[in-house]
């Protein structure tokens, strides 16, 4: 506690300067994300406040960040479309799905997972990264434009015999439910089908509309639309907002140039009375908890998400771990990744019962509150009790912002969080992998994947597939080079090892040495199991070197036994010399050792293994 208040003045300075940089992007997070902004702001008071209390990072400053938005906005348009477009009917699910998430990261840092994330590889990352900013470069082009497909009644019309005919698959499934028999009683489908009003068919249509705009694809499909009902003032704002951003960063970085923007293009926007659509308002007073997640409970209505908690948990646990390093290279302080785990899982966990929206460590954030002094969890903590205050004290004004301006906004956090480093390296890296007559590098194919499918498809389902290519890929390459420094060749071929340069010439006939220079695991099992073809007919004894094998899985294990019993028929004796603790241990459990090598054929050094030799191999040849 005492460390906690030995830098006040500098904590203060951090939080609030973080606090008020955290604001316009928790406005323009909550809208992106189909929930409003208070749901963002409420987000980034609970994760600010929560996750620096209890993390691992002193420094940190962690809200609503643009990966896991674009997360939870795919999360939310699905829960709210398979709940027939009723945000409030939705919402109890979707909290439960984010509490649900930070849970799971509190049981990740218990369980110690944080020293893991560091495995995942770069391509991924970075493929995951750009398709981030284009998902929100792309569908926010609508807003910057003033088009909401919602609105657009004749693009509204398009769909409604798709919505008469679901409003009619729910009246049978109804029935069904009841245990009517349709067809024997077709009457009493008329009868409800007759009850349905043009507004229930209207709302259908619109989210059915709605839904078929939504994410990368559904933006471009729509854009022609939005192109020809274009508001010129939506635009205006929008253009004013992202050229504000990017110029007053030229003119000073002191002041944040989003809050400038934000409340210069609203000012002149409340100022004028122009007639702009404004953001959803925001409540006024104290959030209050969303009991239904407790009283409205149902597993079977969340069983279809665990995947998508799961997805969410680490991907906010990469998120905040990836800044907690910048943190650490800034302040030359080293952070608790699991601790930091924990922090980040209570944050999200409270913030998810008050209806904010998951969050991770935000790198910007971070680095402007340790450049305004913050050097305790003091400053993440007065940064959230900063948002509480702007909510408290300007909720009523804050409602007032253009929809526009936050489109501007995040914009230019889509173009900004974009991974130009791995974008420019593509036609430098190495092209080590061939498709038909095109060589290309394996990085860079790894990279286009999740960038593409997370882009045009699914963003969970892409990072788990670029995971699974990277895997295999990894494995191929580890494999190539184990099987490349282990090459099965005979003692007469291969360089003999400095201990074996006194090897009797009588005897090399009789006696095959074959060297094992590195794990022998699934990916270089082939090339292992050509052992047996490689020994000369004249050989009577093989000598399996192991001193270099750190390491045998199971694969490697059978491909061993495979070998030995194939030398065993052809009553070749096999001696291992150098047998290291974790092979042996592994032989030692499928009984390898003894019953196919006697301890008394297991020597410590090619010496002791000489001199047996000597003794027990006769010169036949």
């Amino acid at each position: 506690m005492k460390n906690l208040f030995s830098n006040i003045k500098g904590d203060a300075f951090g939080g609030i300067t973080a606090g008020i940089v955290a604001l316009p992007l928790a406005l323009a997070f909550g809208v992106s994300s189909g929930l409003g902004p208070s749901a963002g702001l409420y987000g980034a008071i609970f994760l600010s406040f929560f996750a620096a209390l209890f993390g691992g990072t002193n420094t940190q400053i962690s809200g609503p960040t643009a990966p896991m938005t674009a997360v939870s906005m795919v999360v939310i348009a699905g829960i709210i479309a398979a709940n027939d477009g009723d945000i409030n009917k939705a919402l109890p699910v979707i909290l439960t799905v984010f509490l649900l998430a930070g849970l799971i990261q509190v049981g990740l840092g218990f369980l110690g997972f944080g020293k893991y994330i560091k495995y995942i590889p770069y391509p991924v990352v970075s493929g995951f990264m750009t398709a981030i900013g284009v998902i929100i470069l792309v569908t926010q082009i609508l807003p910057a434009v003033g088009y909401y497909p919602k609105e657009d009644m004749p693009y509204v019309e398009t769909f409604k015999p798709q919505a008469e005919e679901i409003i009619l698959e729910n009246i049978l499934k109804e029935e069904a439910g009841e245990g009517i028999l349709v067809l024997e009683d077709f009457k009493e489908t008329i009868n409800r089908a007759e009850s349905i009003s043009q507004d229930d068919i209207l709302k259908e249509s619109k989210t059915l509309a709605a839904n078929n705009a939504s994410g990368v694809l559904g933006a471009i499909k729509v854009l022609p639309q939005a192109l020809r009902n274009i508001s010129w003032l939506e635009l205006i704002l929008a253009l004013s907002t992202i050229f504000i951003i990017y110029g007053f960063k030229r003119i000073t970085t002191a002041v944040p140039s989003t809050l400038v923007a934000l409340l210069v293009v609203s000012g002149v926007a409340v100022g004028f009375g122009l007639d702009y659509r404004p953001i959803e308002e925001i409540p006024s007073g104290l959030p209050i908890p969303n009991l239904e997640i407790i009283t409205g409970f149902s597993l079977s209505s969340l069983t279809p998400y665990v995947f998508t908690a799961l997805t969410l948990a680490l991907l906010g646990a990469i998120d905040s771990l990836l800044t907690s390093v910048v943190a650490d290279n800034m302040t030359k302080t080293k952070h608790q990744p699991n601790k930091e785990l924990i922090g980040q899982g209570i944050g999200n966990s409270i913030g998810a019962i008050f209806g904010g929206i998951p969050g991770a460590g935000a790198t910007i954030r971070t680095v402007v509150n340790i450049k305004s002094g913050g050097k305790t969890k003091l400053s993440g903590m007065i940064a959230g009790i900063m948002l509480l205050f702007i909510l408290l004290a300007l909720g009523p004004v804050a409602s007032r912002i253009p929809a526009a301006v936050l489109a501007g906004i995040l914009i230019t956090v889509g173009i900004g969080v974009m991974d130009y480093k791995g974008l420019k390296a593509i036609p430098s890296l190495p092209r080590d992998m061939k498709i038909g007559p095109l060589k290309i590098s394996s990085e860079v194919v790894i990279m286009l994947i999740v960038l593409v499918l997370s882009s045009l498809w699914n963003l969970v389902y892409a990072v788990g597939i670029g995971l699974i290519i990277a895997s295999l890929m990894f494995m191929k390459k580890i494999g190539d080079l184990t099987a490349e420094r282990s090459d099965v060749k005979s003692l007469l071929k291969e360089k003999a090892w400095d201990d074996e340069v006194d090897f009797p010439e009588r005897l090399k006939e009789e006696v095959f040495i074959k060297h094992i220079k590195g794990p022998l695991f699934f990916g270089s099992t082939s090339d292992f199991q050509q052992l047996a073809a490689q020994i000369p007919k004249t050989a009577s004894t093989v000598v399996i070197r192991l001193g270099r094998m750190q390491y045998m899985d199971q694969s490697g294990l059978y491909a061993m036994e495979d070998v030995l019993v194939d030398l065993r028929k052809d009553n070749i004796n096999v001696l291992f010399v150098g047998l290291l603790r974790q092979p042996q241990y592994m032989m030692e459990r499928i009984d390898i050792i003894p019953d196919l090598i006697p301890k008394e054929h297991i020597f410590t050094t090619f010496k002791d293994c000489l001199t047996w030799i000597k003794a027990n191999v006769k010169d036949k040849h």
